[in-house]
């Protein structure tokens, strides 16, 4: 057994002071309050520590292109284009590499567990590799040596658009039909720390017809389901052109949508797609900090919360990694399109940033600092530039509105400290890992 001190702990509604967390086996067994010193032989936290974060959404191959999408000017389609020249290079090894110092990246952010919506299947060409999850198991393979969990959430890829076969860069996106997706999932296996869901891209890239192929694989394992939702205005108008109705409408009539599903950006949405999205329980996965590097547009996250929708939080094209900027950019970006505040309380933005992130990945029993929780732990500094001043108790505003995954000091996952004072303990030189996984990229 293991014992943490956490010098001040947030415990769901309010912050404590001196907090003892019993582990064992990976889990919390005992959470002792009014602890004011560090028992003997414990592992102490200074700062305030938080449930361990979780990116609801990530593409980690993006991570290549941090910098070089913001010369210039553009469209998200331009940006596009930059993606599928990056893609292209990818091989099994490369992406381990690339993966491994981005999520290692992610665990120095706070992060414990990712969603990685998980596209790039076969070879450039479309041939599948001699392990068909050749490139999905290098993801599962780079989260367990960073230290942190993954939901690896396969998508299925099969069109340009609609009624358009995948263009040269998609090939090797495609299973050529979702009865052949479902068949290549389904030989992926789970592990202890990770688990195995399943996405559609977008409605313009699974025909509408196959869709609830996917949502049937998904609904007989009970694994989570996720989609880009209406991200784009063009695809809006392009499904109405096709189908008469929008990308929601298209996937409630397919039984896409329900408690297991989570809809990524959900950003142009109406008043009938709200209430459909909101009454099914299916979830909203907002990316801010994409939404605007690619000028998308701000989605009404308060109306689909009011309608039932569970908020989380993904970093997406990781123009930035930082789940508290995420968390933050929410309430933020709502303020300057109501210019109103106080639409989300910290907590519950540190709610979106936690447990509801970690129950979209289907890890359920993360996210929580209680006894036979996941013991996985993410602890801020409380002394540095950003956060110093501000009285303890203020410790979940401090976070959500001043830290930045620069403030973040120790992670835990598992019981294990995956980080120890601002340094990754698995991965020793964690820029250094990520030059080297870029430049390898550039041929």
């Amino acid at each position: 057994m293991t014992t943490y001190w956490l010098e001040h702990a947030w415990l769901d509604t309010h912050v404590e002071p001196g907090v003892a967390v019993e582990v064992a086996d990976g889990r919390i067994t005992a959470v002792r309050t009014d602890v004011p010193t560090p028992p003997p032989g414990a592992e102490i936290l200074r700062g305030l520590t938080l449930p361990g974060l979780a990116n609801a959404h990530s593409h980690a191959f993006h991570r290549a292109l941090r910098g070089t999408v913001q010369v210039g000017s553009g469209t998200f389609w331009t940006w596009r284009e930059i993606m599928y020249a990056t893609a292209d290079q990818l091989t099994p090894e490369t992406y381990h590499a690339l993966a491994r110092a981005v999520y290692a990246e992610m665990a120095l952010a706070g992060v414990t567990a990712v969603g990685e919506f998980h596209y790039l299947h076969h070879a450039p060409s479309g041939t599948p590799y001699a392990d068909p999850n050749a490139m999905g198991e290098a993801l599962i393979a780079a989260a367990a040596d960073a230290g942190i969990r993954i939901t690896l959430l396969d998508t299925a890829y099969l069109s340009a658009g609609f009624g358009q076969p995948p263009n040269t860069h998609q090939l090797r996106f495609s299973d050529g039909t979702a009865e052949a997706w479902a068949e290549r999932c389904s030989l992926l296996k789970e592990r202890d720390h990770a688990r195995i869901g399943a996405a559609i891209h977008s409605v313009r890239a699974v025909p509408a017809g196959q869709l609830a192929t996917v949502a049937q694989w998904a609904e007989e394992r009970r694994a989570p389901l996720h989609v880009h939702l209406s991200e784009q205005t063009a695809e809006n108008d392009a499904c109405r052109e096709a189908h008469g109705r929008t990308p929601t409408q298209l996937l409630a009539d397919h039984g896409v949508l329900g408690r297991r599903t989570t809809g990524v950006h959900n950003t142009h949405l109406t008043d009938e797609d709200i209430a459909l999205i909101g009454g099914s329980g299916t979830g909203t996965c907002m990316c801010p900090t994409t939404e605007r590097d690619l000028a998308d547009g701000i989605g009404p996250a308060v109306a689909l919360q009011k309608q039932g929708s569970p908020l989380s939080l993904g970093s997406d094209s990781h123009a930035v990694i930082d789940l508290l900027e995420e968390a933050r950019a929410m309430e933020l970006n709502e303020r300057l399109r109501t210019r109103t505040r106080g639409h989300w309380t910290a907590a519950a933005l540190l709610r979106a940033a936690s447990a509801d992130g970690h129950a979209a990945l289907g890890w359920d029993e993360a996210g929580t600092i209680e006894p036979g929780a996941l013991a996985d732990l993410t602890t801020i500094a409380l002394d540095s530039v950003r956060t110093a001043g501000p009285l303890p108790r203020l410790g979940a505003e401090t976070a959500v509105f001043a830290a930045t995954a620069a403030d973040v000091r120790h992670t835990v996952v598992g019981g294990r400290q995956v980080v120890r004072d601002g340094a990754h303990t698995l991965v020793p030189d964690v820029p250094q890992a990520l030059a080297q996984a870029v430049d390898a990229l550039r041929g």
